[in-house]
């Protein structure tokens, strides 16, 4: 039965949007939005929203393409919403746009320094307004709705096409001017493909007068009260420029230990994390959303217990830090224990200092199963000097796993892994991973060295220590790898996370140095699981687990060599020398062989490498749903469900669901984790920092099973864990694949 709608207007966009799905069936869709529009008269804008969410209704596992027509609808009316400032419809003049945002403090004038009239002209002509149409409705829903930028009224000024042009212009500003435009050009067709995203921070502030391009920083508290009062100045600016904080604890002293010789008064970690846990509340990200801050502290440390229950829903208040996230870092000795039902010792990280002369949280084991962590461990609980609790390892982690189970926290950080695979341990060690646990780069306390006065003025000078800054960027792999664009995308992707480091303006000076200093960057991806349902691949397959093998080592090699290519160009990072990359110890350490790695080798030995950290898997949570794929290394949580919005569900399937990869989208909580597992060992070897891991269990799972699935990710040879997200037993159905 052909209906037709009388409203021009309402007809007018049908007829065109339908003529682009030929596949969807468009009568039920017409049917109801004839009744809307007979039920009273409607203004057009009134109309428009009517076809948008008509559209979205429609959106299911068995017509998942109303994803793209409802965002077909919803485009035209950002055009239209745009339009009052940029005085048209759609896309105009580039250049006159700039110059509008320039003057309304929006958009930085640097971009009219940089670039000429006739190059913005240029690139006018080289925006695609067409890969507007390749986001789904809540891809285009999120982009407008988070990234474009907006005049102080509110009103909409960008469109999609543009934040990519923007974006890609000021990540590639100061390129040599005779190849300036190529690479933007390059760039701009990785972006507008959506065969790449950039980090949030990237893509909201990038081209704009204020915020910062870094996703994450990571700071370490020196155990006395100034820095632990400035890092906490550095951390709240950090916030307020919509950075997400890691912050190491474990070298403050412990509850009870004694303070300028005084006894027995030292009020511990808790005191300084509910400071933070306040700095978190108070101090947002440019207004977008809360601060968001995870602290760290060493298993051995004598305020382990406390640590563990500050996010627990009961018990004493005053103990409590609700906004904070924490994450434990723990020594391959204490898993030991853990698995033969051994005791563990906990100490007070000031006293080691004072009566040992180290610290033991400065030390990590060189070697599986012996180095210099284990030994000052065994020497510090063979002292009689020294102060003491032990308890069964056990008892400590059946704690970690109730917190895990209550709020899916704490993070584990498997620390000796992450110091022997350190390819600048020559410098420094990690202590602690960033609020997604996918970063492990050197860290140190910024220390005060001297304070003077100087013709009226009091000059402050500190030791800088190593502020870690997180530079990241993702492949998708359910485009690229498809595709086969993956050394084409990830050569311009490198280049880009390198020029951030220039090109960032850090508010926190000791972040600036170390950014510089290593130059690390961490490239990424998600849409693993939508690459593994395009091919076909089951996730508890050994296919699946030799297939992530063999992508992540090809992903690997051409990260590695799009970096020694750009050290060729601008150099080699300033703390190359003496570090894995220098020695070769790095290919040694993960077994590479054959002749490209070789060559590899024996190149970067010779020329450097441009960036002294270059990988990290993060969770892509925001940017996956705008790039219309699956979240990270995730397995999909259910093949339809609701995104959340201020005041408004969207309804979203699987990408690319249909009737031949349904079967191959197997849910989070009914795979077999240990598969998992199994797929991120073998993805590990090759990332060369870590990766934002979830572990999902059913509420129903044993303290055994969890237990099994934690030594599990140790023995594999994981560096990091991230959340434990576990479900009430509402939350979870029969495998939906299996019954498909």
């Amino acid at each position: 039965m052909k209906i037709q709608v009388k409203d021009d207007h309402a007809a007018t966009l049908i007829t065109e949007i339908e003529k682009s799905f030929p596949r969807l069936d468009f009568s039920p869709f017409k049917e109801k939005v004839c009744q809307g529009l007979e039920a009273k008269n409607m203004t057009d804008d009134q109309i428009d929203n009517m076809l948008i969410l008509t559209a979205v209704e429609r959106i299911g596992r068995d017509e998942p393409d109303w994803t793209y027509a409802a965002a077909r609808f919803y485009l035209k009316k950002l055009y239209k919403l745009s339009a009052g400032f940029r005085e048209g419809v759609g896309y105009g003049s580039f250049y006159d746009l700039i110059n509008r945002l320039i003057e309304i403090g929006i958009y930085d004038s640097e971009i009219l320094k940089t670039y000429s009239q006739e190059e913005i002209e240029y690139l006018e002509k080289v925006i695609d307004p067409n890969r507007d149409k390749l986001f789904t409705y809540i891809g285009l829903v999120t982009m407008a709705e988070r990234y474009l930028a907006r005049t102080q009224k509110g009103d909409f000024a960008e469109l999609p096409q543009e934040r990519f042009m923007i974006i890609v212009m000021t990540l590639l500003a100061e390129e040599p001017k005779e190849k300036r435009l190529g690479l933007v050009e390059e760039a701009y067709w990785a972006l507008s493909n959506l065969y790449m995203t950039v980090a949030t921070p990237t893509l909201a502030n990038a081209g704009k007068s204020y915020g910062q391009l870094s996703s994450c920083f990571i700071d370490t508290v020196a155990d006395d009260l100034r820095s632990i009062y400035d890092s906490n100045t550095d951390i709240s600016t950090l916030s307020k420029n919509g950075g997400g904080i890691g912050v190491y604890l474990g070298k403050i002293r412990s509850r009870g230990s004694d303070i300028k010789g005084f006894k027995g008064i030292s009020s511990g970690v808790i005191p300084w994390m509910k400071q933070l846990n306040n700095t978190a509340v108070s101090v947002d990200q440019l207004g977008q959303r809360q601060g968001a801050i995870a602290v760290y502290l060493d298993v051995w440390h004598k305020d382990i217990f406390p640590f563990l229950d500050a996010k627990l829903n009961n018990g004493d208040e005053r103990q409590r830090t609700h906004d904070l996230f924490t994450g434990i870092c723990i020594p391959d000795l204490f898993m030991e224990q853990v698995e033969k039902r051994g005791d563990w010792y906990l100490f007070d990280p000031h006293e080691i200092r004072r009566v040992m002369g180290f610290s033991l949280e400065d030390h990590f084991d060189e070697e599986k199963g012996a180095g210099s962590f284990r030994e000052k461990y065994w020497t510090c609980v063979n002292h009689s000097g020294l102060s003491r609790e032990v308890v069964p390892a056990i008892e400590i982690f059946k704690s970690i796993m109730i917190s895990q189970l209550e709020t899916g926290t704490p993070y584990m950080f498997y620390r000796d892994q992450v110091n022997r695979l350190n390819a600048n341990h020559h410098k420094g060690m990690v202590y602690c991973s960033n609020l997604c646990t996918e970063i492990t780069q050197n860290m140190s306390p910024t220390l005060l060295e001297e304070e003077t006065v100087e013709d009226g003025k009091i000059l402050i000078y500190k030791k800088p220590g190593d502020f870690v800054v997180c530079n990241l960027s993702s492949i998708s792999l359910g485009k690229s790898v498809v595709d086969d664009v993956l050394e084409r995308v990830i050569r311009i992707q490198v280049r880009m996370l390198d020029n951030v480091i220039d090109i960032n303006e850090i508010p926190v000076l000791q972040a600036q140095m170390t950014n510089k200093n290593y130059r690390g960057i961490g490239l990424g991806t998600f849409g693993w699981h939508h690459l593994l349902a395009l091919k076909g691949i089951k996730w508890e397959s050994e296919e699946a687990v030799e297939y992530c093998d063999a992508l992540y080592e090809e992903i690997a090699c051409l990260t590695i060599s799009a970096s020694l290519e750009l050290a060729k160009e601008k150099g080699a990072y300033p703390y190359f020398e003496g570090s894995d990359w220098c020695t070769g110890q790095f290919f040694k350490k993960r077994q590479y062989a054959g002749e490209r790695w070789e060559n590899l080798t024996e190149e970067i030995k010779k020329h450097g490498i441009r960036n002294g950290y270059l990988m990290a898997v993060a969770p892509n949570s925001s940017t996956s749903i705008l790039a219309g794929s699956t979240a990270s290394i995730d397995p999909i949580f259910r093949l339809e469900y609701s995104e959340e919005k201020k005041d408004y569900k969207i309804p979203v399937t699987a990408p690319d669901l249909s009737a031949e990869t349904m079967w191959f989208y197997k849910t989070a909580y009914n795979v077999d984790q240990h598969w998992s597992i199994r797929q991120n060992a073998r993805r590990q070897r090759h990332i060369d920092q870590s990766i934002s891991f979830n572990i999902y269990v059913k509420n129903t799972i044993k303290a055994k099973a969890l237990l099994d699935l934690h030594l599990d990710a140790w023995k594999s040879g994981l560096k990091t864990t991230y959340y434990v997200r576990s479900t009430s037993s509402s939350d979870w159905d029969e495998c939906e694949s299996c019954h498909s």
